[in-house]
């Protein structure tokens, strides 16, 4: 039960970050992003993964429940994808206070 749950808080907190990514790419700035809460999230997935790797009772029933790690790989994937483009738009900003 405990992993079911786990998985309902990281598909809530995944759910938004595609949708997030596509705003980023469309609005070609960084006003209104906050680098360093990107960068604790982005920490955090990592801590979570390095989380599960450790844990001797998960990896040993990885076969079996290996798509909880996928979940944090995934939003981990989602949030390095805005960070990309975080520092795309800071250098879209900068080039158009240039102008």
């Amino acid at each position: 039960m405990s992993e079911i749950l786990e998985i309902v808080m990281i598909v809530s907190f995944g759910a938004s970050w595609p949708l997030n990514v596509m705003k980023s790419y469309k609005a070609r700035t960084t006003k209104g992003k906050s680098l360093s809460f990107l960068c604790l999230i982005f920490f955090g997935y990592i801590a979570g993964i390095a989380s599960k790797l450790m844990n001797e009772t998960y990896m040993a029933a990885f076969s079996e429940k290996w798509y909880v790690l996928f979940f944090y790989v995934l939003n981990l994937v989602m949030v390095g994808a805005d960070l990309v483009l975080y520092f795309r738009n800071k250098a879209l900003d900068k080039k158009g206070e240039v102008l």
